[in-house]
């Protein structure tokens, strides 16, 4: 049988503009925040900078003994307290002095060994015949640019979500509107044979032999059938009406167009309604809704094809919503295909279309408002459309 619908929903199943919007707002906002960071960061730097080149100068321009000497030591002091990770050892590897380690080390111990390796292979040590050998770790500010890096990388997957998105919406929509305008004119070309079909029909009721206004009958029913799928085309992609709808009253008449056309000698079926509910009254569009509910009992007659079983229709109360539910015994739905519910064209029935229950979900939650999902069960499958109450459809 055709897969049926379940709680969770598909990602790409509910895109809607907003969500690219929401997207590119979040792209925008980490693209400033990056952008701020980084101009605060390079404007602190130049001041830093400026002013120690500036107290450099001084020191060296200063005529009183020892001017220069002060001015290079402050300069160290500076470099220190830029927070890099430094050890210096002299020729023979011996530690003589640190500045910025992570946590206190013995100069002797494994661990500070084990440290100075570890900046060697970072940075590379640097020699300096009359100070040793220096042991650089990398600066306090990589952090802070790998930080900058992934908000980068945020900004950058923002955008690609949001285009991806665009896309999909776009193609969506370009389906349905090809979809909407071939229903129309499916629609309309029927219009001509039809009138013309009424035409006949009118004219073998006139005639005086019983056997064919009896047929005449029949053929009327017929075009009644047509005329009203006719009339369903037409409303694609059109705003749904908003007239009462009595859910039991619908229910009763879609189970009597399908009795007589239910198997009757071999591999019986039977179709029952059963309404439980004080209230059955909705808001909709009652041609949509017939329309849904049929593709809901020729799915499940689909799914009783070879075998005996029952068919139920049921309408009950809930607090805000009114429940219609068709249920069969049939052998439910199979596990594999629940995660590709209401795709096109997905149906385990040779020669199917797929496209029964993504019409009636369409027309259940994007034009009523409502939710059509699959019950969970001990057996058969059991479909439930949830429509609200009233006005608030």
């Amino acid at each position: 049988m055709p897969p049926a619908p379940r709680d969770s929903r598909r990602l790409g199943a509910r895109l809607t503009p907003r969500a690219v919007w929401v997207l590119v707002a979040l792209t925008a906002a980490l693209t400033l925040v990056s952008a701020v960071l980084v101009a605060r960061h390079l404007e602190a730097d130049a001041r830093h900078a400026s002013s120690l080149y500036a107290k450099v100068f001084a020191g060296l321009a200063d005529p009183r003994e020892g001017g220069a000497t002060e001015a290079l030591l402050a300069l160290a002091r500076e470099i220190r307290g830029r927070g890099i990770p430094l050890v210096v050892t002299d020729a023979r590897g011996v530690v003589t002095d640190t500045a910025n380690l992570p946590r206190t080390m013995a100069y002797d111990s494994p661990e500070m060994l084990a440290f100075v390796a570890g900046l060697d292979r970072a940075t590379g040590p640097v020699r300096e015949p009359a100070v040793g050998t220096i042991h650089l770790g990398s600066p306090p500010m990589r952090r802070y640019f790998l930080s900058i890096l992934v908000l980068e990388l945020l900004a950058l997957t923002g955008v690609v979500g949001a285009g991806y998105l665009s896309y999909r919406f776009a193609l969506r929509g370009e389906r349905s509107r090809v979809f909407a305008a071939m229903a129309r004119e499916s629609a309309h070309q029927l219009g001509t044979p039809l009138s013309s079909l009424a035409g006949w029909i009118e004219q073998l009721r006139k005639t005086g032999d019983p056997g064919v206004r009896r047929i005449a009958g029949h053929l009327d029913d017929d075009y009644a059938r047509l005329e009203r799928v006719a009339r369903r085309f037409e409303r694609i992609g059109q705003p749904a009406r908003r007239d009462p709808v009595d859910l039991s009253d619908l229910a009763a008449g879609v189970a009597g167009y399908f009795r007589p056309r239910l198997p009757k000698l071999v591999n019986q079926v039977t179709l029952d309604v059963r309404s439980e509910s004080t209230s059955p009254v909705v808001q909709g569009d009652p041609l949509l809704l017939e329309w849904a509910l049929e593709a809901l009992v020729k799915n499940a007659m689909d799914a009783l094809k070879g075998r005996s079983g029952r068919i139920v229709l049921s309408v009950a109360d809930e607090p805000d919503e009114v429940v219609l539910r068709v249920a069969d015994d049939g052998p439910g739905v199979p596990r594999e295909m629940r995660h590709r519910l209401f795709e096109a064209g997905t149906t385990s029935k040779e020669g199917g279309w797929g496209l029964g229950l993504v019409l009636a979900r369409r027309i259940v939650e994007v034009g009523h408002g409502g939710r059509l999902v699959l019950e969970h069960g001990e057996g058969g499958a059991t479909f439930a459309v949830r429509l609200p109450r009233g006005e608030t459809a």
